[in-house]
């Protein structure tokens, strides 16, 4: 009934608004000139309000009557003030004056419903007047007088209720009249007003009887948006209401999607004890999969053996490998590349390719490592898995002798690299390192292990198998190989068998520095984001144990990432443990207090806690203090959550270029590498391009570094020119130069496959262990010349944590790959638009498997089929659509 008003009101009200010069002309020429028409409406209103004072009833009531007939037929307009409301303006103090002596009756309700009304032009700002009188009016329906008045309401609202809760009055009333405005915006398609009037309120629950089949998914969609900019605990409730409305319509995939989001596991057992469908199952466990958590079905979730089998080996990723190679074929990259096809050297003038001709240690490391992440996880490659060309027993015996000492470390781990996920020929190709005499190399092949099992678990557990005895073996190498590969293999898995087996290294008096920070680091890892007491006790006591010399060394800043690292995403939690760092000693305090606090509030988007370190950013101290390259790291991990933050750390950043110290210019590229991460945003890359060729050696190494992590995966023939044009500018550098390569070798990551991108599914989830990984390599690139250019190269390898495939997969039924046209194209934000706008703009239609580039969104070309999942990403499952018919 009120749409049609509205749309009659509108087109009235639009006619006369066209042509706004000539009105203006006929307004100066005389105030009274109105047409015959306006003129008699204003007239009779006059004899209404005269009416209205009289003192018999009868009367009163008529003109109450008529003039509410005449406000509420012309109410809906949006574009100009109703011209009831506009002539009865002068006669608002005269009606609210006789309406406190008028003496209590349904008239006096009915004299409060129009003051009301009319106050939604006439009061003074501040004053609540339309909320008061329909506080005092009648209980009718407030729909009836239009849209605009019932905003107008819902504003008045939020204000009271803070007055009032600031008083700790009654307010009952106004939660009847909140009940009364929730409906009518669910019944006309305002859902984000509904849901902001109850945030004011602070009575989300409201929502969950409001919402029905027709308007469950854009309400849900908005309070998932408007949590990324809600302060603690409030977004956790908003989400938690999402996740209640999910389950009561059935939309299990989303509910799960915000379950993994709030890191509940509790509300992820349910989803799946909700759910009876096992088709659905398998989505939920390829989400769960995709989000790199370490999860076990129970006889709850899955009754039947089989299905819980098949489910379980979704979850524990063992089929990602298959999928990677499918998605590779089809778009036929399987050809293995040498790191010569990535330099392209023959682009370059002549001074830099005579210098690359010799053959150094270094380049040869760099090598590796760019031949590692070219390669990774295809299985073949140039160097390492080449086959025998004669007697001598091939050419990756080769390979690996021309890397110096803890070079064959990197050389040895970078076969787990290349047969990524492929647990069984991983461990049957990494076997014959085992058995070499030189300690080097069984480190690698033990690090090695721990890449393949990266992401992959398997029942019978054969890292753990392979590395536990070696971690307590004599030469400290071996035993950081085993330590770290322990952590890349079982991170987030919470293993209880490694957890005692590494406190005992962390408790070790002997044990030299480097293999207690590796250790510190695998725990830190393997319990990431769990709050768990154990492990930070011990990490603690660790670092209490240091001595003064210790303390300045750069590997020693491992420990407090570690502790960093156990309360990832966990906010609040960390205060306890934060208070102990307060009695650290002073070299190692504050830069325990920034990482604590930077990675506690990773990925949040929390704006004070951005303040907090952005003002230990500004301070100017002497030469020795470490702790602001944390800082400003953080920066980055707290502002990566949303668009928005994220533009704005980024201008960040470019002040503290331009003021800041060295060493924070220093971490300046780093912060930028890890908010645009595979995401090689224009203006950040420009600035990285500037900072590649800073003065201070340190911080060109970290743009150069940064140039690889924005583009990594990504192919970007504008940063492969760049590092190109950078290899022939530093040739004679051999540390830039190792970094040029690292960074080449980043930007063709699995040969443009892979994303190191640590959110999925629309950039709603954070993968913890991803971020870790991270975060790990970062920190350690803060000091350059001591890890990455020193012997400890192999931290580099963290980064595997963070890559996965950029593909969307589709797989029928029975989980094999089935091509289908789908539409990729850039994402379009559409919370709270009206109607149902287009989600992507600019879209190509490809058939899957396809690639998705940071931003892109796809939705599936054909109505052949249904996704299970609501956001096309990584592995998806079609069923048949039965009501699909085929154009004749």
């Amino acid at each position: 009934m009120s749409d049609q008003k509205n749309d009659a009101g509108t087109s009235q009200a639009n006619a006369p608004a066209k042509d706004p010069k000539k009105k203006e002309d006929q307004k100066k020429k005389d105030d009274e000139d109105l047409s015959e028409e306006d003129l008699a409406l204003k007239q009779q209103l006059e004899l209404y309000v005269e009416r209205v004072q009289d003192s018999d009833p009868g009367l009163q009531k008529v003109a109450l009557e008529s003039m509410r007939h005449e406000i509420r037929t012309s109410t809906s307009s949006m574009t100009s003030v109703p011209k009831p409301l506009k002539f009865l303006r002068p006669h608002y103090g005269t009606l609210k004056a006789f309406y406190e002596t008028m003496p209590e009756s349904d008239l006096k309700k009915y004299l409060a419903d129009i003051l009301s009304v009319l106050a939604l032009t006439m009061s003074a700002e501040g004053e609540r007047e339309s909320l008061k009188y329909r506080l005092l009016g009648s209980e009718g329906d407030i729909g009836s007088w239009g849209h605009e008045y019932v905003r107008n309401l819902a504003g008045e609202i939020a204000q009271e209720y803070g007055k009032r809760q600031s008083e700790e009055a009654a307010i009952e009333d106004l939660m009847e009249l909140v009940q009364q405005i929730v409906s009518f915006h669910m019944k006309h398609n305002a859902e984000p007003e509904a849901v902001d009037l109850l945030m004011e309120v602070e009575d989300l629950d409201l929502l969950i009887e409001h919402v029905d089949k027709t308007n469950f998914k854009r309400t849900c969609l908005y309070l998932t948006s408007a949590a990324r900019y809600l302060p603690g605990p409030d977004d956790m409730l908003v989400l938690d209401i999402a996740y209640t409305i999910y389950l009561k319509f059935e939309e299990f995939a989303s509910a799960l999607q915000i379950a993994l989001s709030l890191d509940n596991m509790q509300h992820v057992r349910q989803v799946f004890r909700s759910c009876d469908n096992q088709l659905k199952k398998m989505q939920f466990c390829y989400i769960l999969a995709r989000h790199g958590i370490t999860f076990e079905l129970d006889d709850d979730m899955v009754a039947d053996d089989d299905e819980r089998e098949t489910l379980q080996d979704i979850i524990n990723n063992t089929k990602l490998s298959e999928s990677y190679l499918t998605l590779a074929r089809d778009i036929e990259v399987m050809e293995p590349k040498s790191p010569e096809d990535i330099y392209k050297a023959h682009l370059l003038d002549g001074r830099a390719s005579a210098g690359a001709s010799v053959d150094s240690a270094r380049q040869n490391l760099a090598a590796t490592f760019v031949n590692a992440f070219v390669n990774a996880g295809f299985g073949q490659d140039k160097l390492m898995t080449a086959p025998a060309d004669s007697s001598i027993g091939g050419s990756s015996g080769n390979w690996l002798f021309k890397n110096k000492e803890h070079g064959k470390t990197s050389a040895a781990a970078s076969l787990g690299m290349i047969l990524l996920w492929d647990v069984d020929s991983g461990l049957a190709q990494i076997d014959k390192y085992f058995h070499s005499n030189d300690n080097h190399v069984i480190a690698g092949a033990l690090l090695g292990v721990g890449i393949v099992n990266c992401g992959v678990k398997n029942d019978c557990d054969p890292a753990l198998a392979l590395l536990s005895d070696y971690i307590s073996k004599e030469d400290s190498s071996v035993r950081i190989g085993a330590i770290m590969g322990l952590g890349i293999a079982y991170a987030g898995a919470q293993n209880e068998q490694i957890r005692s087996s590494l406190t005992l290294i962390l408790n070790d008096a002997k044990a030299p520095l480097d293999v207690i920070a590796f250790t510190a680091i695998s725990l830190g890892l393997i319990y990431v984001g769990s709050c768990n007491e154990e492990v930070a006790q011990a990490i603690i006591f660790a670092l209490m144990d240091r001595s003064e010399s210790e303390l300045g060394e750069p590997l020693t800043r491992l420990l407090p990432l570690a502790l960093g690292l156990l309360y990832l995403g966990k906010q609040e939690r960390v205060e306890a443990t934060a208070e102990v760092s307060k009695t650290f000693n002073e070299k190692i305090r504050k830069y325990c207090d920034m990482t604590l606090l930077s990675c506690a509030y990773a990925g949040t988007g929390n704006v004070l806690k951005v303040q907090n370190l952005l003002g230990h950013c500004a301070q100017h101290l002497e030469k020795g203090e470490t702790h602001q390259g944390p800082a400003v790291l953080g920066i980055a991990m707290v502002a990566m959550a949303e668009e928005l933050g994220l533009d704005m750390s980024i201008r960040s950043l470019e002040h503290l270029l331009q003021y800041g110290e060295q060493n924070i210019r220093r971490a300046v590229p780093l912060a930028l590498g890890l908010l645009c991460i595979s995401n090689p945003k224009v203006n950040v890359m420009d600035t990285l391009s500037r900072l590649s060729h800073d003065s201070d050696s340190e911080v060109a190494m970290a743009a150069v570094i940064s140039l690889g992590l924005i583009g990594a995966g990504t192919n970007n023939a504008r940063i492969a020119g760049m590092l190109r044009n950078l290899s022939s500018y530093y040739y004679k550098d051999a540390s830039l130069l190792f970094c040029v390569r690292i960074a080449q070798g980043l930007v063709h990551l699995g040969k443009g496959l892979l994303t190191l991108n640590p959110y999925h599914s629309d950039r709603f989830l954070l993968s913890p262990t991803a971020l870790a990984g991270l975060v790990t390599m970062l920190h350690a690139c803060l000091d350059m010349k001591a890890m990455v250019l020193g012997k400890y190269h192999y931290v580099l390898y963290f980064i595997v944590l963070a890559m996965q495939p950029r593909m969307l997969m589709t797989v029928d039924e029975n989980l094999k790959p089935l091509s289908v046209p789908v539409r990729v194209g850039q994402a379009v934000d559409v919370v709270g638009q009206a109607g149902r706008p287009k989600t992507i703009t600019g879209f190509q239609t490809h058939s899957t498997p396809v690639l998705l580039a940071a931003g892109d969104r796809a939705e599936l070309a054909t109505e052949k089929y249904i996704p299970l999942s609501p956001i096309l990403e990584g592995h998806v499952i079609l069923k048949e659509n039965p009501d699909y018919r085929e154009d004749s």
